[in-house]
């Protein structure tokens, strides 16, 4: 039985269970909630800060651990994190993910890519950050990862956010393994999500031009 409704987002409802787990349920069915339990205990093994899940064969039921501690988000709109502290994090997050050994061995330079690393899908916890909200996991290249979350921040800083843009900066202050083809994927991608706004959408060119001027 699950109990208070803790958070909402885009696709999916988190309720508590009990001090120490809560459950994820997908609202339009449209995820399979055992697959990304089993790359967050995959990646976990291999030392990245991803949640704790139970086992399960459910598509739209994810039992996970229960997290104590601000969003990045959070903590960057009330001055606890800095827009350079927040984008090196997010940096070195996505360069830890992409140390963790492939899945596929016949494919040995594709890695885990979270596909969705931005500010709210990081727990600031007193032991360290921990990565949440892998639906979009999958195989490929780092550079496709770099793409996305860069795209994410550039969508936001054309918004008239400033925070963002510092964001954005900060995280392309090394760019990493991002390339042009993850770039054009990762924006191809934003445009066929079906939870983009007509506003997120239209913006994209230009968040794609703002990335090149910064990175490249």
């Amino acid at each position: 039985m699950t109990g208070r409704l803790l958070g909402s987002g885009r696709s999916a409802d988190v309720y508590e269970l009990d001090e120490a787990w809560v459950l994820r349920r997908d609202r339009d069915g449209w995820g399979d909630a055992a697959a990304e339990g089993a790359v967050m205990t995959y990646v976990r093994e291999h030392g990245y800060p991803a949640p704790r899940v139970r086992p399960s064969a459910s598509r739209t039921e994810l039992v996970m651990e229960r997290l104590s501690g601000p969003t990045m988000l959070a903590a960057l709109l009330a001055g606890e994190t800095s827009a350079g502290e927040g984008g090196a994090l997010l940096a070195s997050l996505l360069r830890r993910l992409h140390a963790v050994p492939g899945r596929d061995p016949a494919d040995p330079g594709a890695r885990v890519l979270h596909l969705d690393l931005h500010p709210d899908n990081v727990i600031l916890t007193p032991d360290g950050p921990r990565v949440i909200d892998w639906t979009n996991a999958e195989d490929g290249p780092p550079g496709l990862d770099w793409g996305m979350s860069a795209v994410i921040l550039a969508q936001v800083a054309l918004g008239a956010y400033p925070l963002a843009h510092d964001l954005l900066r900060a995280l392309l202050a090394d760019p990493g393994e991002l390339t042009e083809e993850g770039l054009a994927q990762a924006l191809r991608r934003r445009a066929a999500n079906p939870t983009m706004s007509r506003e997120e959408v239209d913006v994209l060119e230009a968040a794609g031009e703002l990335i090149r001027t910064i990175a490249f």
